[in-house]
């Protein structure tokens, strides 16, 4: 399976990637019930030992220690790897926001850093800023299947990267899922019943307690949105603020909580086929409207350049670039599409490579934070673990064949690569404990935020009017622009509306509208505009990160 970026597109993008309201007495949230679930006992907050990550980092490091089940406290306890980068105010301070990266999957102890000047000036000023790797991720107690390095290489090796084709290559990762399935149920099968999103909630709402916050302020980006609307359900009277940014339709990922088997896989659900076939065709038609030193694939048309891309995949099939074929350059069209600046230039050179017969060269890597882990093991079971344990997928791997031909059907090369995404759920061996399905509409303490872009090849805008349907309590904010999350694809718009509820809980007008920065293969100069909703004018901010 692979939910996010490859792993170094990954660190890049903060995604897939992987995105906050006067203060109130504090009001005991340990011990609510999942729906249907008895009381979770207490756990005492861990402590937290900060200190610089490394000699000279602006960060600091700790590590808290939590139960690996919360219905049994006094059992097993794991590690959390959590990273904080202090208000930059002085005096001005007003507490912490949490930050999740998304993923699932995400090592917030290496993303948050590397995305910190994407946080409005504000925000950094008057919040010290607090991630964490997930339990089963990175740098804390982490689900990992292999013995060594070169067992992990060689599993990646046994298949295809981005889209299998054809019966020898979709058998190779039918055959190496279930494989991983094994290696990971004989590692650690009680870590593997214990890395559910409500797990890592419970987890935050220790750490909320560890920082000593009366209430939550959140940013959860991606993955992370579903992550912030469980937190909300099980602990609505803690919720101080909550920003969630290119949301999951949680319906959709819990299957509508229905027990029959799962007809359709996760992200189909979702609808991220869709999602992402809409945005390659408007990569492909921005890319042949611009010049080819803004865009290197374009040939001089949208409809010449969409016959372009159509032709390079066909002859991909058959006569591959080195390591490129059709599958990996399915793959990371879509990836690629997440981060447009400078992700789509970077996509349409890469393009244009193999349009003339040349392997691309690998993308630059964001410089590497002043962490002590900062490349620490992703492993794909990571991911699998959370996303399979957690969200309802088909358990025949043979209808995987038949669901990628409906999908491109309807979504094109997007979705044969998005049917894939979570094949490994076929065969995982590792159902969550501990599941929290809905309902969601708990009323909480504040409203929340949602923000969605238009135009998100991975969590399409309908899931964000989704979630902001079925809470009970929440603001859409619309991101008019292109890319995966508003983090890294900057609107000073929406972060001048982000702003101002983190501090003070200004809600954006109704119907409110934001536009990107910077459009696609532009000029580099910001096109800051607004549409504010119920007549409104909504002052704009220029933050620069």
């Amino acid at each position: 399976m692979h939910i996010s970026a490859p792993k170094g597109r990954r660190r890049a993008c903060a995604a897939a990637v992987a995105a906050v309201v006067t203060c109130a007495t504090a009001l005991a949230a340990p011990g609510l019930a999942t729906a249907g679930g008895p009381p979770t006992p207490s756990a005492s907050a861990p402590k937290l030992d900060w200190s610089p990550c490394v000699k000279g980092s602006p960060f600091d490091c700790a590590t808290a220690k939590v139960p690996l089940d919360y219905r049994a406290p006094g059992g097993r306890s794991i590690e959390l790897a959590v990273v904080k980068r202090k208000a930059t105010g002085p005096g001005r301070r007003i507490g912490t926001l949490f930050f999740n990266p998304g993923g699932p999957g995400g090592p917030g102890t290496v993303q948050m850093p590397q995305n910190y000047e994407f946080f409005p000036r504000e925000v950094r000023e008057r919040f010290d800023i607090v991630s964490w790797d997930p339990r089963g991720i990175g740098s804390s107690t982490a689900v990992n299947c292999f013995a060594s390095t070169a067992q992990a290489e060689e599993w990646t090796a046994a298949k295809t990267t981005g889209v299998p084709v054809g019966e020898k290559e979709r058998a190779a990762w039918i055959t190496a899922y279930q494989d991983l399935g094994r290696r990971c149920q004989q590692r650690d099968p009680e870590l593997l019943r214990h890395v559910s999103t409500t797990d890592t909630a419970r987890d935050l709402e220790q750490l909320r307690q560890a920082v000593g916050d009366p209430q939550l302020t959140y940013l959860g980006i991606s993955y992370g949105t579903y992550l912030g609307a469980t937190y909300a359900n099980l602990f609505p009277d803690t919720v101080r603020a909550m920003v969630l940014d290119s949301n999951w339709d949680p319906g959709a990922w819990t299957n509508d909580a229905s027990r029959a088997a799962a007809r359709l896989t996760t992200m189909l659900r979702l609808g991220s086929d869709r999602g992402a076939a809409g945005v390659l065709d408007e990569f492909l038609k921005l890319c042949g409207a611009a010049t080819t030193a803004r865009c290197p694939f374009s040939a001089g048309s949208p409809q010449e350049t969409r016959e372009k891309f159509d032709a390079l995949l066909r002859r991909l099939r058959t006569e591959p670039v080195g390591e490129w074929g059709y599958g990996r350059t399915v793959g990371d069209a879509v990836s690629g599409l997440y981060s447009v600046l400078p992700g789509w230039t970077d996509l349409a050179g890469r393009l244009q490579d193999l349009w003339q017969g040349r392997v691309p060269r690998p993308s630059a890597l964001p410089p590497a934070p002043a962490v002590p882990h900062p490349n620490p093991y992703l492993g794909e079971e990571q991911a699998v673990a959370v996303v399979c344990g957690d969200s309802p997928n088909p358990r025949d791997p043979g209808a995987y064949r038949t669901m990628e031909e409906a999908s491109a059907a309807r979504a094109g090369d997007a979705g044969r690569y998005w049917t894939w995404a979570t094949v490994g759920c076929a065969t995982w061996p590792g159902v969550a404990q501990d599941s929290y399905r809905g309902p969601w509409n708990r009323r909480t303490a504040h409203p929340v935020l949602v923000v969605g872009t238009t135009n998100d090849p991975a969590t399409p805008y309908s899931g964000s009017q989704a979630m902001a349907r079925e809470l009970a309590d929440a603001r859409l904010l619309t991101h008019e622009g292109y890319g995966h999350t508003a983090l890294v694809n900057p609107s000073s718009c929406v972060q001048a509306h982000e702003s101002r509820y983190l501090v003070d809980g200004t809600l954006p007008p109704a119907g409110a509208k934001c536009r990107q920065d910077k459009p696609p293969f532009s000029s580099d100069e910001p096109q800051g505009a607004v549409s504010a909703g119920e007549g409104g004018t909504a002052h704009i901010l220029t933050v620069r990160p």
